[in-house]
């Protein structure tokens, strides 16, 4: 099975829309569902990290009887130091963001928590891409 969804820069109320969309179809697909909560997590925070610092993007989701592969792409800034970016508590988010209750710096440690295989490949001023695996048996 396959699922894409497109997510507008800045939109908040679209971030979630791609995830909300992968639980309903793993759920239907009889995953257990503490699988199907890690998985959703992972691209929750995905979907939030594109929103707030990638000015949106496109996410693929591949799901198998095994493995579901998400890839997550954006044209933002891409991400400098992606050891720093990886650090409990480091954000670049703008104080309007951190006054929605987004931008912690726990993103991607979140992504890193609840999947199974975490890649990023990011290049300052040419976006970020990152395919996060979650195996599902």
């Amino acid at each position: 099975m396959k699922l894409n969804f497109s997510i507008a820069k800045d939109d908040m109320s679209a971030a979630g829309t791609a995830s909300s969309s992968f639980k309903k179809s793993l759920l239907q697909l009889g995953i257990n569902p503490v699988i199907v909560k890690k998985a959703v997590i992972s691209l929750y925070e995905a979907e939030i990290n594109m929103v707030i610092h990638g000015g949106g993007g496109d996410v693929d989701i591949e799901i198998t009887p095994e493995l579901a592969t998400m890839v997550i792409s954006d044209k933002g800034p891409g991400i400098a130091d992606i050891d720093l970016a990886m650090q409990e508590g480091y954000t670049t988010a703008t104080d309007s963001i951190r006054e929605m209750g987004f931008g912690a710096g726990m993103g991607l440690p979140n992504i890193k928590r609840n999947s199974d295989s975490l890649e990023i490949k990011s290049k300052p001023g040419e976006g970020t891409t990152v395919i996060i695996k979650v195996k599902l048996a």
